[in-house]
């Protein structure tokens, strides 16, 4: 009896014990159960699957139940039935929100499985944007500081959207160009300021500060005449802060500032014909400079989750992101996802996180922004249909980027260099931890993957460089390849390949056909076009114009002749064809978007010098960028006016027919094969 004693008092003061630590503990739980968000409340709501009610019924097997669907969903996909396997998805992250792997499930089957299952690029967009939509907001929202999320997410950006594997990618990519024309408006222009990558980076800040510093709520606002604009918005059924408001804007202020602005503003809606009064109102004009970057800032924050500040941020450390290109939103979540996961990041738990892939995220990014980040994107061409026109090319100012990005890495991997100064205790155990993570990726191994990408993406940016006439800093950067300290060491040839001339070394990196990958084309063509341009025709070389301009004119033929492939999903346009068929139309647009950007004096001798193919691409432009200026200065000086500088090329009204009708074709195109 006494032992039976003895024993029912030791567990009695264990379980007090017990107590006494849950209290001490419970505290410290529940703080970071919150601030890590990871409550979940059993409440049913409307519109969930069936399985989410018997998850909840079940209390503590809960877990169990789970795991079974998991399995379920799993089998599912495997077995073609993705909708099914969605609907089990989407009731696994309703009861564990905080499981980021079935997110991902759920996300690639949608984006990836069920996409290519269908028909039309209209229809395989709806699917990629919902599985873009379900990670960036609600998954990322509900996990934070998850790092898997952050990457699957970026890597849809990069490869789903950016990539040209899919066969309706160029529909991806004015997609994302018109809806980000809409949500932040039209980018800078490119101005003489803006040729450089310090003054485009300059107006880039500028452009994004004016919404990250917006007021939070209309009541912030102090115009005064902002109360009259909304309430004739809302007179008009228009809600303030809305993508439909965003979009007209986007639209009708870009018709208003254009030469042919008639014939963009003539339509006999006569809402639409409100809205065109209203926004052309010169009483409302303070109203809506002061409006409506809160309205993009409210729309950013609150339906796409992103962060404004830190938009600015990294536009600040990358150089000039626009974005209306998919690898600007890859580069971003993939960059904030590594941050995020720093404050979760421990000696103990290291293995958890995968930071190596994330950061590789990171660098492919900032290539992609350099092979394609210059984008040229119309909203005034069918707008509602995406099938306006849309290019891009090689922005040369992602070289310095991608330079700086390995240094900053090359500090790390250095403790005695300044990166390592002025740490908190805090920060030094991240850094140090990085440190050794870093080193099994970079450590002195005689093939790095990093390095091999490096490598790679000098060899492209010094044959661009070559193609655009830059000889001094092509040459440059061909020295600091060969004596690169990080380059692999497993080449014995590579010494041999990189000790010959720039002629020679250019040469030599064509050879093998690699003029076939679209990135090599289209940096051919646009290096050299720019060349025959700046070298050629400003420069007053006529011979050098001619040979540049063929050289592009018949490498834009030969990749269109073996490249293009159409195919159903895609419509009239090729899954490779990352550049317009027409070349008129590629050089052309590059001639007329070149022109707006320099000083009126070299924009006279290059359009003076231009045959008329290319003058009647670049008139409407030139015009609208220097008309007004020119012709107040010759007002005021008795000098020549914009029309005696700028003279009407021979063929622009048949010239702005032909632009009228490529349209109208492109249209007649969608409707035949089913594509809005």
């Amino acid at each position: 009896m006494r032992h039976n004693r003895l024993i029912q008092l030791a567990a009695v003061s264990i379980a007090g014990l017990s107590l006494v630590g849950a209290g001490f503990t419970g505290a410290g739980v529940s703080d970071s159960a919150g601030r890590n968000q990871l409550m979940v409340t059993d409440q049913l709501s409307e519109g969930d699957p069936p399985e989410v009610a018997l998850g909840i019924a079940l209390g503590a097997f809960k877990g169990i139940f789970v795991n079974y669907l998991w399995i379920r969903a799993n089998e599912l996909k495997e077995a073609g039935e993705y909708h099914e396997a969605i609907e089990l998805s989407r009731a696994i992250t309703t009861l564990q929100p905080r499981f980021p792997r079935v997110w991902v499930f759920h996300a690639w089957n949608m984006a990836y499985n069920i996409s290519v299952a269908t028909q039309t690029p209209e229809e395989r967009w709806e699917w990629v944007n919902a599985g873009v939509r379900l990670l960036r907001d609600e998954a990322i929202p509900a996990n934070p500081n998850d790092m898997l999320l952050h990457k699957e997410l970026s890597w849809f950006y990069l490869h789903k959207i950016g990539g040209i594997t899919d066969d309706a990618n160029q529909y991806y990519k004015r997609a994302i160009a018109e809806e980000w024309t809409v949500v932040l408006g039209e980018p800078p222009a490119r101005t003489v300021e803006t040729r450089d990558r310090e003054g485009a980076t300059a107006a880039y800040l500028g452009w994004l500060k004016r919404v990250a510093e917006a007021p939070e709520s209309l009541s912030q606002i102090e115009e005064s005449t902002v109360p009259a604009l909304l309430t004739e918005l809302r007179a008009q059924g228009i809600d303030p802060v809305s993508m439909r408001l965003l979009r007209l804007h986007a639209r009708y202020t870009a018709a208003l500032a254009s030469p042919r602005r008639v014939e963009y503003t003539s339509d006999d809606d006569p809402k639409v014909q409100a809205f065109i009064e209203l926004l052309a109102d010169p009483e409302m004009a303070k109203a809506w400079q002061a409006f409506v970057p809160h309205a993009r800032k409210r729309i950013l924050v609150d339906e796409y989750h992103m962060e404004p500040w830190r938009m600015v941020a990294y536009t600040e450390k990358f150089g000039p992101l626009d974005w209306r290109h998919a690898a600007t939103h890859s580069l971003y979540w993939s960059a904030r996802g590594v941050e995020q996961a720093m404050s979760r990041w421990t000696a103990r738990n290291r293995k958890d996180f995968d930071f190596v892939n994330a950061d590789r995220v990171v660098y492919q990014s900032l290539q992609e922004l350099y092979r394609s980040g210059d984008v040229y994107y119309s909203m005034l061409d069918d707008v509602e249909g995406r099938g306006g026109f849309y290019m891009n090319s090689p922005n040369t100012h992602f070289i310095e980027s991608y330079g700086q990005l390995l240094q900053e890495r090359d500090d790390i991997l250095n403790p005695d260099s300044a990166a390592w100064e002025n740490l908190t205790p805090e920060e030094m155990a991240n850094r140090q931890n990085l440190l050794a993570l870093w080193w099994t990726e970079h450590g002195k191994r005689p093939y790095r993957a990093f390095a091999a990408g490096y490598e790679n993406f000098m060899r492209d940016a010094i044959r661009t460089l070559y193609r655009r006439g830059e000889y001094a800093r092509a040459n440059h950067m061909l020295d600091q390849l060969i004596a690169w300290p990080g380059q692999n060491t497993n080449n014995p040839d590579r010494m041999v390949e990189l000790g010959t001339t720039l002629d020679e070394f250019v040469a030599n990196e064509l050879k093998d056909d690699r003029i076939l990958s679209a990135y090599v084309a289209k940096q051919e063509i646009t290096g050299s076009l720019f060349g025959a341009y700046m070298n050629g025709l400003a420069a007053g070389d006529g011979e050098l114009f001619d040979r540049e301009y063929q050289y592009a004119a018949q490498v834009h033929r030969y990749y269109m002749q073996k490249q293009i492939q159409v195919t159903t999903a895609s419509g009239e346009t090729g899954r490779t064809e990352d550049m317009p068929r027409d070349f008129r139309e590629m050089a052309g647009t590059l001639f007329a978007q070149l022109a707006g950007t320099l000083p009126i004096e070299i924009a006279e001798t290059m359009y003076g010098s231009a045959p008329a193919e290319l003058q009647v691409w670049g008139y409407d432009i030139i015009l609208a960028r220097f008309k007004d200026v020119v012709d107040r200065n010759a007002e005021a000086n008795n000098t020549p006016v914009f029309d005696v500088i700028f003279p009407m090329p021979a063929g622009i009204e048949q010239h702005r027919q032909y632009i009228t009708d490529l349209r109208r074709q492109r249209t007649e195109d969608r409707q035949e094969t089913g594509v809005r």
